[in-house]
Parts: structure tokens; C-alpha cells; sequence
């Protein structure tokens, strides 16, 4: 019998798949289940065991990894899963869901006798599929020696920032960073856009923040999705404008106006709402021109 620990994913989606085949390629045994199943096939192809229910993937497993959309959706898989569950069950949940989910969800898993750890991830599709997501972790040490194979698997690194999960300290630093990476985007889609609009070389303005204070990697990145036209989802419009609302909320929630969050959020959504909502973030280019563009 294998002493490796057994992870049930749940959700293959553009990060839990490449998840998935990170846990696989370590050497885990993995069931996985995804609302859409043929999402899961190609995990199931490359050895994973396909459940029909959550229930079905939790049964018996060390390691329950949760990567859906947001927190309803998380908080509806895991009471689907409840037959399932036994307590004593290690739990990474590692959907960005925000605060007041996160403390939710810290709640939920108490109920159950769970060992929860909030531990969303940093990274989109490339760094899941290359196993570089940094994981960010609050959870008791006791939660540690099961997840390091995992975590190690999916993450180029593991920041832990604290024992008590309820605290949501894991979820609090992925909101910050996530509002820095929101405001680059939109920074970066506005920028093109009124180069577009002056008549001005989009590639003039690369050229003038090359190697200074002002370039980024990311901006690059971006910037280049833009200028290729390629839309191809690292992460959707729709899931973005979702944590932007999260980090607006979270600002609320402590006393802080985030006016630049606000306006990043409005873009994504816009955006969406000229139906770009599946293509990569960078497709916020779009808000900055009519429904025609």
C-alpha cells in the first residue's frame, strides 16, 4: 500500500487542471471531480480516478484540495461533498473567495471536523501547469506534513503566515496582492487604449519604460496579449472582475475606499458585459471603447 497521501481535487478548471497534472506527475494518487466532467478527462486519461460527486472524490481521502470559482461555489461543493467527509480530513482551500468567505468557510470546515488551511494560490494558467503557483497558507501545523507533497507539487513556493485559518491571513495577502496585479492590468489596457486613440505607437510607449522604474514583467505580458490579439484565458475577465469586487469589498469591510479597485472592477465588468468575459484579463482593453470594438 502506498504511504503517499491521497488528494481529491475538486474543480479541473484552468488552474485546478494543470494542478491536477502536478499532482499526478509527483506521484499522488488523485481523484478528481469537476461540475462539467469533461473537464476532468484529461486528468482521468493521465491516471486520475474520475468521481461522479464530490462526495464520491472526498471519500477516504487525506487531502481535499478545493479550486472552484468563488466562495457560494466552494461552500456548495463541500456540503455536497459532506457524506463523504470524516473528520480529522485535511482541507486546502485554495479558491480565492475573500475575507468573509474565507472566515465562512474556516467555519464550516470546524463543523465537519475538518483541519482547514487557507491557502489560495498566486498564479494563473502557466504557473498551475508548470507547478510555480505560490501558495499562500494560514493553518495549523498539524496540517503541515500531509500538505508539503502537495503544496510542493503545485508551488514553487509556500509562504505559511499563520496557525489560525479562521483569521483568513492567507486570504487577506492574496487580496493585496491581487489588487497590485488588477491595477497593472488596468493600467497597462488604458495606456494602449489612449495610445490607440492619440495615434500614438503603441510599441513608442514599451520603448520609453524599457529598463526603468516603470517596466514590468507583467506589464509586458500584458501588454503584448493586447498587441497580438491573443485572448487566449491565463485567467478569465469574469473571474478577475470577481476578485476585484473582493478586494473592494475588503477595503469597505476595514475602512479603506480603494478608488483605482473600484475603477478596475467596473472595467472588468463592462468588459464582460461586451462579452469578453471567458477571454484572458487583458481583454479589459475592450471597456475603453464602445460595444463595436
Amino acid at each position: 500500500m502506498s504511504d503517499k497521501v491521497t488528494v481529491a481535487l475538486l474543480g479541473t478548471g484552468i488552474m485546478g487542471a494543470g494542478m491536477g497534472h502536478n499532482l499526478l506527475k509527483a506521484g499522488l494518487p488523485l481523484r478528481v471531480w469537476n461540475r462539467s466532467p469533461e473537464k476532468a478527462e484529461p486528468l482521468a486519461a493521465a491516471g486520475a480516478r474520475l468521481a461522479d460527486t464530490p462526495a464520491e472524490a472526498v471519500t477516504g481521502a487525506d487531502v481535499i484540495v478545493t479550486m472552484v470559482k468563488d466562495g457560494p461555489a466552494v461552500a456548495q461543493v463541500m456540503d455536497d461533498a459532506a457524506p463523504g467527509l470524516r473528520a480529522g480530513q485535511v482541507w486546502a482551500q485554495t479558491t480565492t473567495v475573500g475575507v468573509r468567505a474565507a472566515e465562512e468557510l474556516a467555519a464550516l470546515a470546524e463543523r465537519h471536523g475538518l483541519i482547514v488551511v487557507d491557502s489560495p494560490v498566486m498564479g494563473t494558467r502557466a504557473p498551475a501547469e508548470s507547478g510555480d503557483l505560490l501558495v499562500l497558507a494560514a493553518g495549523p501545523r498539524e496540517a503541515r506534513e500531509p500538505l508539503t507533497p502537495v503544496f510542493d507539487a503545485i508551488g514553487r513556493q509556500t509562504l505559511w503566515l499563520a496557525e489560525d485559518p479562521a483569521g483568513a491571513a492567507a486570504s487577506r495577502l492574496k487580496l493585496v496582492l491581487n489588487g497590485w496585479v488588477l491595477t497593472v492590468t488596468g493600467g497597462a489596457g488604458e495606456a494602449l487604449a489612449l495610445a490607440r486613440a492619440l495615434g500614438v505607437d503603441p510599441q513608442a510607449f514599451l520603448d520609453g519604460i524599457a529598463g526603468g522604474p516603470l517596466d514590468s514583467g507583467y506589464l509586458r505580458a500584458k501588454a503584448a496579449a493586447i498587441l497580438n490579439e491573443d485572448w487566449a484565458p491565463n485567467f478569465t475577465v469574469t473571474n478577475a472582475g470577481k476578485d476585484a469586487d473582493l478586494v473592494v469589498e475588503a477595503g469597505r469591510d476595514n475602512g479603506v475606499r480603494l478608488d483605482i479597485a473600484e475603477a478596475v472592477a467596473a472595467r472588468m465588468h463592462r468588459a464582460e458585459d461586451l462579452g469578453h468575459g471567458e477571454k484572458d484579463l487583458a481583454a479589459a482593453y475592450f471597456a475603453s471603447f464602445g460595444p463595436d470594438a
